[in-house]
């Protein structure tokens, strides 16, 4: 049997795109556009087109848009994989456990990285309610401290 071509990034981003339709970020904002977002910031890091692809899929597993065993039998180099699974938060999982295993998953910090970045747009942030708003500010900051990165 031969192994499945892999999937090119503007075929991933479409996937992505498709997988969160109809999903809306926490500001009512179309989801894809924080995928976008993370993305674009990955490639502007210097990331790798694996890193990008693994941003486009970052939320995929943790918000049910894909499942593990799509995720699992896709046609990604593991290294996308890896860095998928590092990024997705699992149900109960300590905030500590979490950022351990993104530090210990190669390429997945600056996935991350991006993620928290757009999270923490003062733009973003600035048409939550201010009680949102102070909460999310906090954790992404905890979170950067764990991972050791400086504020965005």
């Amino acid at each position: 049997m031969t192994a499945a071509r892999p999937l090119t990034l503007p075929e991933i981003e479409t996937l992505a795109r498709t997988a969160h339709e109809g999903q809306t970020d926490k500001a009512g904002r179309p989801y894809a556009e924080h995928l976008a977002a993370v993305a674009e910031g990955v490639r502007l890091r210097g990331g790798s087109s694996e890193q990008q692809a693994a941003a486009w899929l970052h939320d995929a597993i943790e918000d049910e848009a894909l499942s593990l065993t799509w995720l699992d039998s896709a046609a990604l180099p593991q290294s996308v994989k890896d860095m998928v699974l590092a990024v997705t938060k699992r149900p109960g999982e300590p905030v500590e456990e979490y950022t351990a295993r993104i530090l210990a998953t190669p390429g997945a910090l600056l996935v991350k990285e991006a993620d928290l970045a757009h999270n923490a747009d003062p733009a973003r942030l600035a048409v939550l309610d201010g009680p949102t708003r102070d909460r999310l500010s906090a954790k992404y900051a905890y979170v950067r401290s764990l991972l050791g990165l400086t504020a965005p």
